[in-house]
């Protein structure tokens, strides 16, 4: 049976995953023990995310690319324009491969690793602790003296204490979750470099969980994206499929060589002509003659400065409302396709 391609970039949803050939000796890992797949109905996604999972247009290159990730258990690092499909892409993968919700983590200049990996409030535990909310009662699970610091017995840490949307992605769980970090290039400098060792090792401790082992060597924490609590033995986690990791940046930046080659590395470029026909097709129907005129409009227009395919879309959808002039029609579209960057040389419509 072909291993390749995994995913394919159509519009049904499939089980190939399955076919997902063995990791390279480098790249496996065995933690465990093993967590199902979690619900494949996502509740959380907006109808926005949905519609554009299901609609999104997928180069060849970019089909190669995504596999390759995939095969080689190497995270997927998207580079490109504003608009271009970075963040949608993970969508589409993870519903074309049923592998359930897509866990998304927004960077800002001031995230942390520890912030994708968990949040710990110790505030709120030792405010637990001295007025006796939430303490378990005798004899039941997780019962004892302390659980470390000298926090009394009941006011445990794994009920302050949350896994991020990465520390939740690198579970054991049986099939890769997927995880959107979405434009990385806003980060601190420090950022890629602190994460070369996770993403390397497949795995992370949770400090505060491993002075605690002593007496608590089991711990049940909420995972990101739900309610849903999951075990962790003295602090370590450590994952089992490793998961398929989308790091998307608008191309601010450089990163650090060691960064780099962890990374399989996709430049989303400006739609071909066909591309973009496929494109409007695929979320808005067929083209009529004032859609072309449009797209011919936008190329011609994005070839003197930048325009992301949002722009079209919106252009195009406000065409097609009923009660415009043509006059208002082409107004509109001028103002929705402004360029967002430099513009190397201007041409009215």
């Amino acid at each position: 049976m072909s291993t390749w391609p995994v995913y394919t970039g159509t519009e049904e949803p499939h089980d190939g995953v399955s076919r997902l050939p063995d990791p390279p000796p480098w790249r496996a890992f065995d933690g465990g023990p093993a967590l199902p797949a979690p619900a494949q109905e996502d509740h959380s996604v907006s109808l926005d995310r949905k519609h554009r999972a299901g609609t999104y247009q997928a180069t060849q290159e970019s089909i190669d690319l995504v596999n390759a990730a995939l095969v080689l258990r190497r995270p997927l690092l998207i580079t490109g324009p504003p608009g271009s499909g970075k963040s949608s892409l993970p969508y589409a993968v993870a519903r074309e491969l049923r592998l359930g919700p897509v866990l998304r983590w927004n960077i800002t200049s001031r995230s942390t690793l520890q912030d994708g990996l968990y949040q710990y409030d110790p505030m709120a535990r030792l405010y637990a602790a001295s007025t006796g909310a939430g303490r378990k009662q005798p004899g039941e699970a997780g019962d004892r003296d302390t659980v470390g610091d000298g926090v009394p017995a009941g006011d445990a840490i794994e009920d302050h204490l949350r896994l991020g949307p990465l520390g939740t992605a690198l579970l054991p769980y049986e099939q890769p979750r997927v995880l959107l970090i979405d434009e990385i290039d806003k980060s601190d400098l420090d950022l890629p470099n602190d994460l070369l060792n996770v993403l390397e090792e497949g795995q992370y401790e949770i400090p505060e969980l491993v002075r605690a082992a002593e007496d608590a060597p089991t711990a049940r924490l909420m995972a990101a994206g739900g309610e849903a609590r999951v075990t962790v033995e003295r602090g370590l986690v450590r994952c089992r499929a490793f998961p398929f990791i989308v790091l998307t940046s608008n191309g601010e930046r450089e990163f650090p060589p060691a960064f780099l080659r962890r990374c399989v590395p996709l430049h989303l470029r400006r739609p071909e002509p066909h591309h973009l026909e496929a494109i409007v097709r695929a979320h808005l129907g067929e083209l009529d003659g004032e859609t072309k005129h449009m797209i011919e409009t936008f190329l011609h227009r994005s070839s003197t400065g930048e325009l992301a395919t949002d722009q079209l879309l919106n252009a195009i959808y406000l065409s097609r409302v009923p009660g415009l002039t043509a006059e208002s029609r082409e107004a509109l579209a001028a103002s929705l396709m402004t360029h967002l960057g430099p513009v190397a040389e201007f041409h009215d419509f």
